[in-house]
């Protein structure tokens, strides 16, 4: 397992991280359509991803309406984890516990109120990276901001993240943050996939110049990219993207990359999914990519990614085959400031 700096801290992460969301969920909601896991199912991952080499958790206040939390820290707990070998990560925003008109959002009300509630789901007396899961357009950024630099001055929160939010939206808040002297986001957690790019329209060349950290969620576009459906999205029953067709994906460009990355994993004698995970591993941007599981197989395939090197002609044909259409003003940024980039390659180090 590699170690990566987390955005421009001096944290270093595993560059998988385990993802929580398949803990705790009920039949009939929907967090039961993405996963089950009981207690000892999410100790079983939990134990072998600590084993594998990963130091980082990524949960969330709402996911199983708080039972990924509890079942997570009872994890912890039970598996005697020295807390300093972990990284945990948790978020906020939606609703979760008690409904209210105030509980959700990105409010100084909701999120202190929100952190004592996982904090004692998790059974921690702090957390290591706190994430605002979604943009709220009712609340000024400046007292998200706020109230997020309380609480990692009071010790309870060690860094700031974000989650879903647009490359303005981000860049306002570090404008902010650096303005009132506060806790500045150090990470985005983000949709992204080889069969959707988009993200490095506006949002990556953004993460890169102001050194803020990438963590990938759903890098297999919700078990799309695994390789086990086909173009007319036959699969075994109960596999999930035919119960919850989540996130949105353009699934004839999906296939198309599924199509080229196929003859790649057959002769490295490795899966599709492997493949797919290691072209987000060799992206520059990433800081963690994040993985989730049903069983401890399916994790030991995921885990394996992170060994597997793409060469240099392998990386072009999956480039190529998922490169983004041409797009204003993208195209007319590369015309124009070509010649001044390929004149700060030629000079060499400063």
């Amino acid at each position: 397992m590699r170690y990566r700096k987390f955005g421009n801290t001096g944290l270093f992460v595993s560059e998988l991280c385990l993802g929580t969301m398949t803990f705790g969920g009920a039949e009939g909601e929907m967090w039961g359509h993405i996963g089950r896991l009981q207690q000892n199912d999410a100790e079983a991952l939990i134990g072998r991803a600590l084993d594998a080499g990963i130091n980082f958790i990524d949960t969330a206040d709402v996911y199983s309406e708080g039972r990924s939390e509890i079942m997570t820290g009872q994890a912890l707990k039970n598996l005697k984890v020295p807390r300093e070998n972990v990284v945990v990560a948790t978020k906020v925003f939606g609703e979760s516990g008690t409904k209210g008109v105030n509980s959700r959002g990105m409010s100084r009300y909701h999120i202190i109120d929100s952190l004592k509630a996982s904090l004692t789901r998790l059974q921690l007396d702090h957390v290591d990276l706190y994430q605002i899961h979604g943009f709220d357009a009712a609340t000024p950024i400046e007292e998200a901001l706020r109230a997020l630099d309380d609480l990692v001055r009071q010790g309870h929160v060690r860094y700031i993240g974000v989650s879903n939010w647009a490359a303005w939206q981000i860049a306002k808040a570090l404008g902010v943050s650096e303005r009132l002297g506060l806790a500045r986001i150090d990470s985005l957690q983000a949709y992204y996939t080889i069969a959707s790019r988009e993200l490095e329209r506006e949002i990556v060349p953004m993460l890169r110049s102001e050194s803020v950290g990438l963590m990938v969620w759903s890098p297999l576009a919700g078990g799309l990219l695994s390789g086990k459906y086909s173009r007319d999205m036959q699969a075994e029953a109960g596999s999930r993207r035919t119960t919850f067709d989540f996130p949105i994906v353009n699934k004839e460009r999906a296939f198309d990359c599924i199509d080229a990355i196929r003859p790649i994993a057959a002769a490295r004698g490795v899966s599709v999914a492997q493949i797919a995970l290691a072209w987000l591993l060799n992206q520059p941007v990433v800081s963690s990519v994040i993985v989730g599981a049903k069983r401890v197989d399916q994790l030991d395939d995921n885990l394996a990614a992170s060994g597997l090197r793409l060469t240099a002609e392998e990386l072009a044909t999956l480039d190529a085959v998922s490169a983004l259409p041409p797009e204003y003003p993208g195209w007319m940024l590369e015309r124009q400031g070509g010649y001044r980039r390929q004149q700060l390659a030629d000079s060499g180090p400063a």
